[in-house]
């Protein structure tokens, strides 16, 4: 399997006939890391089918504004995020059902995942993973497991290092609080 540059999907998305191969590229690249990346958002493997879809539709319609400022990459990261926390808000927005915050609900769902495969540690970090605010959930998820770059991070999520690094330390803090206690 042939691995593209992001200057060859470029280059391929900019001629014609070749424009369909470069979104197949594209995903190839990039479908696994935005999957996990959106799984650790929404929780579900489903609704993260469903926003990566989403993510790789806006991609496509996009891509011809896309100015190459900041690395392919991070633009993608950025409307996976984006796409992910839309898909959190629009369903604590339609569920009126429910008097529990959208964590408790990802919370819930993570318990009952067919496709969660981790033991009884990894379900009790996620669970402590989601007591946090959505904006430190992210910021330690992308540093935690995806080992990004604060720089990378100030990049996609539009906000300066120092606060992200602050971030993730009252985020670890949280976290390690709540595994001691629970």
């Amino acid at each position: 399997m042939q691995h593209y540059s992001d200057e060859e999907i470029l280059n391929l998305y900019r001629d014609e006939p070749s424009r369909n191969m470069s979104l197949h590229y594209l995903i190839q690249k990039y479908q696994q890391k935005l999957y996990w990346h959106i799984r650790k958002i929404v929780i579900s493997h489903d609704d993260t089918d469903d926003v990566l879809q989403n993510t790789f539709i806006k991609t496509w319609k996009g891509l011809a504004n896309f100015k190459e400022e900041s690395q392919l990459y991070t633009w993608l990261y950025r409307i996976a995020t984006n796409e992910a926390l839309t898909f959190l808000k629009q369903k604590q927005k339609n569920n009126t059902t429910s008097i529990h915050p959208i964590e408790y609900q990802l919370s819930k769902s993570l318990e009952s995942d067919t496709f969660f495969s981790g033991d009884e540690i990894q379900l009790k970090l996620q669970k402590a993973i989601l007591t946090l605010p959505e904006k430190q959930r992210l910021v330690f998820n992308m540093r935690y497991y995806d080992e990004m770059p604060y720089e990378e991070m100030s990049n996609i999520l539009e906000t300066s290092v120092g606060a992200l690094k602050a971030s993730y330390h009252i985020a670890a803090k949280k976290i390690e609080e709540y595994l001691t206690t629970n």
